[in-house]
C-alpha cells in the first residue's frame, strides 16, 4: 500500500471514533442520546433537502461536506455542551489542538483542504457556513422538539439562551429561522423552555 492510501484509511479509521462522541440531544422519539456522526450525518442530508430556503444560492457539495466535518475535531475535543459557559470558554483553543493532529493524519493535500472547510464553517462568513450553522441549529432542535422539550427541561434551559443560540440560523435561512421561532414559542408555552425573569 502506498504512503498516501495508508494516511487516508488512518484518517477514515480515526473518524470512525466520532461514533462515540455522545450528545445531550436525545434521538427523536425519546430515544438514546444521539452520537456526533449521526448529527453529522442527519446535519447533511436536511442541507440537502432544505437548500431551497436558504437565504442565498449555496454551492450544496460544499455545505454537506462541511456538515460532515464540523465536529470531527470533538474526537479529542470532546462535545461542548451548547449552554455550558465554563466548557465554551475553553472549547475554540481545545478544538484548535484536535484539529492539528486529526487532519495532519490525512496527505497534506486533503488535509489543507479539509481545514478550509473546517475554518469556513467556525469563521461562519460565507453564505455555506451560514447555512451549515443554520442546519447545526435546526437539527437538535427539531429532536429537542419531538422529545417534548426533554433535553431543554433536563438541563433547566431559559429562553434567552436558546434565542441567543438560535440567532445565527436567521443568517442562513430566514425560512428555518421563522420555523424555529415558532417552534420555540410553542415549548415556552408548555414550560419546556423556562421564561426569563427580569
Amino acid at each position: 500500500m502506498d504512503d498516501r492510501l495508508r494516511k487516508q484509511i488512518d484518517f477514515i479509521l480515526e473518524i470512525d471514533k466520532e461514533k462515540n462522541i455522545l450528545r445531550q440531544t436525545h434521538l427523536s422519539g425519546h430515544g438514546r442520546r444521539e452520537n456526533d456522526a449521526e448529527h453529522a450525518w442527519h446535519m447533511a442530508i436536511m442541507a440537502y433537502l432544505l437548500q431551497e430556503y436558504s437565504n442565498e444560492p449555496v454551492d450544496i457539495g460544499r455545505v454537506m461536506l462541511m456538515c460532515l466535518i464540523h465536529d470531527v475535531v470533538e474526537i479529542d475535543a470532546g462535545d461542548t455542551y451548547a449552554y455550558d459557559s465554563e466548557g465554551l470558554s475553553t472549547q475554540k483553543e481545545r478544538e484548535e489542538a484536535a484539529k492539528e493532529r486529526i487532519y495532519s493524519l490525512l496527505p497534506q493535500d486533503q488535509k489543507e483542504l479539509l481545514v478550509s472547510i473546517f475554518d469556513e464553517f467556525e469563521e461562519n462568513q460565507t453564505e455555506e457556513a451560514k447555512f451549515a450553522h443554520a442546519m447545526d441549529n435546526f437539527q437538535p432542535l427539531l429532536l429537542n422538539n419531538s422529545n417534548n422539550g426533554g433535553d431543554w427541561r433536563e438541563h433547566g434551559v431559559c429562553a434567552s439562551q436558546v434565542y441567543g443560540r438560535q440567532s445565527r440560523t436567521k443568517q442562513g435561512s430566514e425560512k428555518i429561522y421563522q420555523v424555529t421561532d415558532q417552534i420555540l414559542k410553542e415549548n415556552i408555552a408548555k414550560g419546556n423552555i423556562k421564561e426569563d425573569r427580569a
